[in-house]
């Protein structure tokens, strides 16, 4: 019979064993009342983009499972106990992932804030064993759901040179070639773009333009303090490029229904 650990940044541990449910997110005492083995969670330091009630973990007899809640997405991954080896799955609404022996992660992008207008992934783990104590904290605070700070404050504007450059530095990902992916060089970019835009590129010829807006791009995705090409960062990362095009399709700032807008586009002029 499975448990269950929950472990996350500033939580105390919660055991969860067979029967008992969990329902997590920004403020989830504003949801439907307590119920047989019900535990409420509220995430502290929550961005206000995070929905109140988030997702809810279930552990039964013989398993345990993730049932996704919240208005926006979040990326479960299990590591090397699952059978096969690792996994990773984007969750949205409604959706139903079952647990792994072992580890599982679950990201928020951008869920977590750090400070004014600044902020960072939010992690949890669960990890499915068979004996560990708990401790279970409550508290309430209730706020409406925001958007994410990307929507709220719209700096990536559909169909100018950052949405293009963000476009093409995701590529491989959107397209999913992304086994092993390699970000694509400021020529790759500049090429893309004038391809999609029959021959108009700005300047985006000029390497520095096209390094230009890539921070630009950068700065919408991650924000200045997990920003990899910013000095408030903590900690260095050692290829950039590939994480703001790993995170700018992640983060859906650019989709694969873009991706196939531009090329169809392109195919009819």
């Amino acid at each position: 019979m499975p448990q269950v650990m929950v472990r996350g940044s500033d939580l105390h541990p919660v055991m969860l064993a067979p029967g008992e449910r969990l329902v997590f997110g920004r403020d989830p005492h504003s949801a439907a009342g307590p119920g047989p083995g019900r535990i409420e969670l509220r995430l502290p330091g929550c961005a206000p983009h995070v929905s109140g009630t988030l997702a809810e973990l279930v552990v039964g007899a013989e398993a345990a499972w993730l049932r996704w809640l919240g208005a926006g997405e979040g990326r479960l991954s299990s590591l090397l106990d699952a059978p096969g080896g690792a996994r990773r799955v984007t969750l949205v609404r409604e959706m139903t992932a079952l647990l792994d022996e072992g580890k599982n992660e679950l990201v928020l992008l951008a869920g977590k804030r750090v400070g004014a207008e600044l902020y960072t992934d939010l992690l949890m783990t669960f990890t499915v064993h068979a004996t560990m104590s708990a401790e279970r904290p409550v508290s309430v605070v209730h706020n409406d759901t925001e958007l994410k700070p990307h929507v709220r404050r719209g700096q990536l504007t559909r169909y100018s040179k950052e949405w293009y450059v963000a476009l093409a530095l995701a590529e491989p990902w959107l397209a999913g070639d992304d086994d092993y992916p390699f970000p694509p060089t400021n020529r790759r970019i500049y090429e893309r773009i004038r391809g999609w835009r029959d021959g108009d590129a700005w300047s985006l010829d000029r390497p520095q333009r096209v390094d230009d807006a890539i921070r630009a791009v950068s700065q919408i995705a991650f924000g200045e303090l997990a920003d990899p090409y910013s000095e408030a960062r903590d900690g260095r990362i050692q290829n950039p490029r590939f994480a703001v095009g790993k995170r700018v399709a992640e983060y859906r700032l650019v989709t694969a229904e873009d991706l196939d807008e531009v090329e169809q586009a392109a195919r009819n002029s």
